[in-house]
């Protein structure tokens, strides 16, 4: 799915339900979990040593960084169509409730899918959408 016909920053209220499908596939690659380790100071083996996660690790391979696979939701949001074409910004706003409930392998391709539950208006322009 995409945004409907008329969506815009002033007709949010009125997609509040709509399901925006999912977003392009990322594919998570061991390169990108190297660079999250080197960022974020998390060098454990179960996400860089590759023979060592593929040999003992409980999931077969080495796995992406929790919030590796968070971070991709900022690029998600743009190719599902759900950030209003006269946005002027988009800002992340919170992750209250973020749970990892499963591993991503590194070669694994993933997918956001975004519905659009709320819109609370903040004044001249903005809005908080959940």
């Amino acid at each position: 799915m995409t945004a409907p016909a008329s969506y815009s920053t002033q007709t949010l209220a009125d997609a509040v339900g709509h399901d925006f499908g999912p977003s392009d596939p990322f594919e998570i690659t061991q390169e990108m979990i190297n660079n999250i380790a080197d960022v974020t100071g998390d060098h454990q083996w179960i996400h860089v040593d590759v023979e060592k996660a593929t040999k003992f690790g409980p999931f077969g391979g080495p796995v992406a960084h929790g919030f590796l696979t968070l971070s991709l939701l900022a690029a998600a949001t743009e190719s599902s169509g759900v950030v209003p074409p006269d946005a002027k910004a988009v800002l992340n706003y919170c992750s209250g409730k973020v749970r990892f409930l499963a591993p991503v392998l590194a070669g694994s391709s993933v997918r956001s899918n975004f519905k659009l539950v709320g819109v609370l208006r903040r004044g001249a322009g903005a809005a908080i959408c959940a």
